[in-house]
């Protein structure tokens, strides 16, 4: 292939035209890309963050950008085989890429679906619920989200160039942050790929997002206070980033996601004859083999009871000598190189290290012959397994990662041994117990979870669906403490938070109410003279509301939902011991109480309420005795345009406020229900 100059994307335009360091293929060596001499103007990229990026950003809100992630998603699904292609020269199998590429494209649907379904239409994040400040309810505070109004730096590191890229900018830009995002240089040339296909989407507003390959320049001088820094790559540069003197002045945050010796334990109660046995074997020869071990969360340490570790060593051997290294377009090849030459000089370097008082129980001096023409010049690395039979005291094998196919396994004499061996990594991304007694696991998680990130506990049940050990998934939290850098990334709504800026809020219900967009309970309430639920979606305001007419409870309510509901219980129907109780009487059931304020409220023709799909926050607070009369307020508290779904009707969400009340106005049932209304345009 004829070797192409990348380019930057600054300021609207894509910037470099001189060719200068060479990027070659890891497969043969060949010279298949330039990085660019020029680097791009930063004051300029950083101005063009700030002023288009942000005004285009926040004159939408968390569902119109919710929206965008999904189309763009969609976008990069129908081109995928661009970035398949691309990525050959990276060294990476088909397998290795699915991750990468639809791993990243995943990875954007999974935050447009949580922001479609979470977030709300404006830029305000209530984040409840609200406290009462003051003895009457005329004060009360809580907290709110809202979009930093500053920009994202995003580093990131050469072995997931989509995946990494993706999966920090659908937050972020979910929260209305304007990236600039630097790709390693190794494998700029993927990420530059997937940036052009997302510019030439037309989905993404002018000055979202920026592409720097290359040196950062003067960029970290640049950075304010509102702006966001997120690196993913050794620990030793996260170090050196995060003490840059403007970070520490401006007090920007920083997000560290560096590489960390993670571990599979295997516990005492397995044996060879157990199915766990053979899933930690697989476990870890995966973690080794997967993107040739060049994954921040592989498994760089197997602990094992002593007594099996003979037994572990030769199954891990027999199944790694079966992985075919070599060309990913040759048959049979199951592992690919590594992603350049200079990482498999320095893959070379640390086992060399690990080496160093450890047995090397396989090598590549054991037959190692990848297939394919031109290989002799890739960065071919063979699997690597080592043995030392005294972690306790040697450190190196705690200290030192060879960012390949490269584990070292390390015995232990008993579990309480093990779990400190587990924490001498000094902080991991991710940790893998595999066990079939919940006991241990509920021994272990304690310590494992002080020192890990994310935890896989594994067993023959739990393996017919997991993900593996090496996964991080969109809705659960990607990080860890010490070493792995002490930040979090993914999570759900965690990631997009980190986003966004937290503030306190006080004042009057009917203040906070405005602020948050969302009804608070003692705020002013507007009275509706059409019902309710009789409004289609566009046309409910928050705060309209209902007081409905009032029920007198009678026994025979009593007696007649305990015979529909089989609900016996003796505070409903025995009057002797009822009175012993600390109630002092029989009292209607709470399911009844609510069965009856739906009653109430419910305006039962068909209309625009398509469905009631849930019920939130429910508390029983009076208990409503023979002879009470009840009373219900219905009240929109919050609204939720939900993006319409194929083969459903088009309908938003309503959150509506119920609150019970006696006839001393004391509040009986307190909760919120959930509704399907359907749009006007929709009827």
């Amino acid at each position: 292939m004829t070797p192409t100059l990348l380019q930057s994307y600054a300021a609207g335009r894509w910037v470099g035209q001189t060719q200068a360091k060479a990027l070659r293929s890891a497969l043969n060596g060949q010279v298949v890309h330039h990085l660019p001499e020029e680097s791009p103007d930063f004051a300029e990229m950083v101005a063009h963050a700030r002023g288009p990026g942000l005004s285009n950003l926040l004159h939408t809100h968390f569902q119109d950008r919710a929206r965008v992630l999904k189309a763009l998603a969609a976008y990069l699904l129908e081109r995928k085989e661009q970035l398949y292609a691309v990525s050959v020269p990276t060294g990476a199998t088909r397998s290795d890429s699915w991750i990468d590429v639809e791993g990243g494209i995943g990875t954007l649907f999974a935050y447009a679906s949580i922001g479609g379904k979470e977030l709300p239409s404006s830029n305000v994040m209530h984040e409840g619920p609200a406290i009462r400040l003051g003895a009457e309810n005329h004060f009360i505070g809580s907290h709110v989200l809202v979009p930093r109004r500053g920009l994202a730096l995003h580093i990131n590191a050469f072995n997931f160039p989509i995946w990494g890229m993706l999966e920090k900018f659908a937050p972020s830009y979910l929260a209305g942050m304007p990236c600039i995002v630097k790709p390693a240089s190794a494998t700029a040339f993927v990420a530059e790929a997937a940036v052009r296909l997302m510019m030439d989407s037309g989905l993404l507003p002018e000055g979202c997002l920026q592409l720097v390959i290359g040196p950062t320049g003067d960029l970290f001088d640049r950075l304010e206070e509102p702006d966001v820094v997120t690196f993913t790559g050794s620990a030793d540069t996260a170090l050196m980033l995060k003490q840059h003197p403007n970070l520490l002045r401006r007090a920007i945050p920083f997000n560290a996601e560096a590489d960390s010796l993670n571990c599979a334990l295997l516990a005492p109660d397995v044996t060879p004859e157990d199915p766990e046995f053979e899933l930690f074997v697989k476990e870890v020869a995966r973690e080794m083999s997967a993107k040739a071990g060049q994954k921040c969360t592989a498994i760089r340490r197997a602990i094992v009871p002593r007594h099996l570790v003979d037994a572990v060593g030769e199954a891990l051997r027999a199944r790694l000598a079966k992985i075919v290294v070599g060309d990913p377009s040759v048959e049979g090849v199951r592992m690919g190189a590594l992603a350049s030459h200079a990482q498999q000089s320095d893959v070379m370097d640390k086992v060399a290290m690990l080496a160093e008082g450890n047995e090397i129980l396989l090598s590549g001096s054991d037959g190692f012959a990848p297939r394919g023409q031109g290989v002799e010049n890739g960065a071919f690395f063979a699997p690597t397994l080592l043995l030392c039979r005294n972690p306790a005291v040697n450190e190196r094998v705690h200290q030192v990662e060879a960012f390949g196919p490269v584990s070292t396994l390390m015995p232990y004499d008993d579990y309480e041994q093990a779990l400190d061996l587990a924490t001498k990594g000094r902080g991991s991304l991710v940790g893998t117990l595999v066990t079939k007694t919940p006991a241990l696991a509920a021994q272990a998680v304690p310590t494992f979870a002080a020192w890990h990130g994310r935890l896989l506990v594994l067993d023959r049940e739990a393996a017919k669906e997991s993900t593996g050990h090496g996964s991080p998934l969109p809705k659960l939290k990607h990080g860890g403490p010490g070493r792995a850098g002490g930040g979090e990334e993914l999570g759900g709504l965690r990631a997009v938070k980190h986003y966004l800026q937290r503030c306190a809020v006080q004042g009057s219900p009917t203040m906070l109410g405005a602020v948050t967009g969302e009804y608070q309970r003692g705020g002013a309430v507007v009275e509706s003279e059409v019902h309710p639920f009789r409004r289609y979606f566009e046309d409910v305001v928050v705060g309209q509301s209902l007081l409905t007419h009032r029920r007198t409870v009678s026994e025979a309510d009593i007696v007649a939902f305990g015979g529909l509901s089989g609900d016996y219980f003796y505070m409903h129907f025995d009057d002797v011991a009822a009175k012993q109780s600390q109630f002092g009487q029989r009292i209607a059931h709470g399911y009844f109480v609510l069965s009856a304020a739906a009653g109430l409220f419910v305006s039962p023709a068909p209309g625009p309420v398509l469905a009631n799909y849930g019920l939130e926050s429910l508390r029983f607070i009076t208990p409503v005795a023979i002879g009470d009369t009840i009373q219900s307020r219905l009240t929109a508290k919050r609204k939720i345009d939900r993006q319409p779904r194929e083969g459903q009707p088009d309908a938003g969400v309503v959150a509506w406020d119920v609150a019970v009340t006696n006839q001393r106005g004391e509040l009986c049932a307190s909760y919120e229900i959930l509704t399907l209304v359907q749009r006007r345009e929709a009827a």
